[in-house]
């Protein structure tokens, strides 16, 4: 699988399904067949235009597209994403809201390198831009890096983590969405040891695999039965020549996406069944429920092939983050060392990939951090995606996030110092 000729095959596949689309869409449409009073037509039609759609969708980063927030004043205020630290692998990039005074909530939300890009947070950030000021890592598509970059596994991301927290300064506090969780709580613990004024005042960890043992689900048990030999035979390619990163090793995104796919097979070819029938009838439109939804989960990105593996092996396999046994750049970190950052853990109860008890082992970790720093939740009725971004999210747990950042913002803090 390792050859720039397989990831080449597939984004070959992609482009002619996409093609496909195009022409059969571009077909249905021409004058003359509405002189056949054909149905037929207009299935073909549709067929294309949800295909063309589709395929497209998978090779495009979604725009943020947040174009403005209603303040206290009552005003629309203009949102700009500017970059605040820019990195070959990822970038902090601030949502400004201009016009507004700032506010005292300075929130850092970290999200997933695990398929898709940082906008799959969008609604999470739309519905904290009112009450905070929003920060968030934006990880780049490794297809678009260059080898002379360098490696990036999950040491690099948590030193990115390091810095991006020193550079927000002591007054941050930090949401981490899925996989970061037990990455954020390492960068954290890394900053308790190396510049302790550095921390956050808070960490909220949502739904992530801190203890993957801690309750299995597909994810975990597919990362005990594998091999690392057997994971990157099949898991890993090489860039192809359409893109800059060409030669890098990288578990790519339409892989990726193949795998997504497949743990809802029928839920997925139901719906979009469902949209050609839509589109057919008329009932359609560009930003309806399906394309909303798909316009987000059909856009992946690839991943660095020594982060995905070291992930899977250290994370997954050894656990050396549930043992206490995590190192970086050759240093131990011991999470013992954080004393004053709260945490708060939140899992939901219809979680499939974090089942509940796998973030909540963080607590337990933190053996030199009161209990009174401690807080967990549960939403009982809350899958993987409704904990960050749904319903459940907007409803109850939003103002439980928004009550503990609040309730940790008042204690003082020394004075920062410059980063080592």
């Amino acid at each position: 699988m390792r050859f720039m000729a397989t990831y080449d095959l597939m984004e070959t596949a992609r482009n002619t399904n996409q093609w496909l689309g195009a022409t059969a869409r571009a077909l249905a449409a021409y004058p003359a067949a509405e002189l056949v009073p054909n149905p037929f037509l207009q299935w073909i039609g549709a067929w294309g235009e949800v295909t063309e759609r589709s395929f497209a969708r998978m090779v495009a980063k979604p725009d943020w597209g947040i174009g403005s927030v209603v303040s206290e004043d009552g005003r629309d205020h203009i949102v700009s994403v500017e970059t605040e630290i820019s990195r070959p692998f990822g970038d902090l990039i601030r949502f400004h809201v201009q016009g507004r005074p700032e506010k005292p909530r300075r929130v850092l939300l970290v999200a997933p390198m695990s398929g898709h890009y940082a906008t799959l947070l969008r609604s999470t950030v739309i519905s904290l831009l009112p009450d905070c000021e929003v920060y968030i890592t934006d990880w780049h598509n490794a297809r678009d890096i260059p080898v002379s970059e360098g490696k990036f596994d999950i040491e690099d991301y948590t030193l990115y983590l390091a810095e991006f927290m020193h550079h927000m300064g002591p007054d941050t506090h930090v949401i981490a969405v899925c996989q970061p969780v037990p990455l954020a709580l390492a960068a954290t613990a890394w900053l308790a040891d190396e510049n302790p004024a550095a921390q956050p005042r808070s960490l909220t960890l949502i739904g992530g695999p801190v203890d993957p043992d801690a309750a299995a689900t597909d994810v975990t048990d597919f990362g005990r039965r594998i091999t690392m030999g057997q994971l990157e035979e099949l898991a890993i390619q090489r860039v192809g020549f359409k893109y800059k990163g060409v030669g890098r090793m990288v578990y790519p995104g339409l892989l990726q996406l193949a795998s997504f796919i497949s743990m809802n097979g029928e839920r997925h070819a139901d719906a979009f069944k469902n949209q050609i029938l839509r589109t057919a009838k008329g009932e359609s439109s560009d930003h309806d429920a399906h394309n909303r939804f798909y316009d987000e989960y059909l856009a992946v990105m690839d991943m660095t092939a020594e982060f995905y593996l070291s992930t899977v092996e250290r994370i997954f396999k050894h656990r050396e983050i549930a043992r206490n046994e995590f190192t970086v750049a050759g240093r131990r970190i011991d999470f013992g060392k954080i004393t004053n950052v709260a945490v708060k853990t939140v899992e939901g109860g219809k979680d499939d990939i974090s089942a509940p008890g796998q973030c909540v082992a963080a607590l337990d970790l933190l053996t030199g951090l009161p209990d009174n720093k401690k807080a967990s939740y549960l939403e009982p009725d809350a899958g993987h995606y409704g904990i960050f971004a749904g319903k459940s999210w907007r409803n109850n747990i939003r103002p439980l996030v928004l009550e503990f950042i609040d309730a940790n913002s008042g204690d003082s803090k020394p004075t920062l110092k410059a980063v080592r």
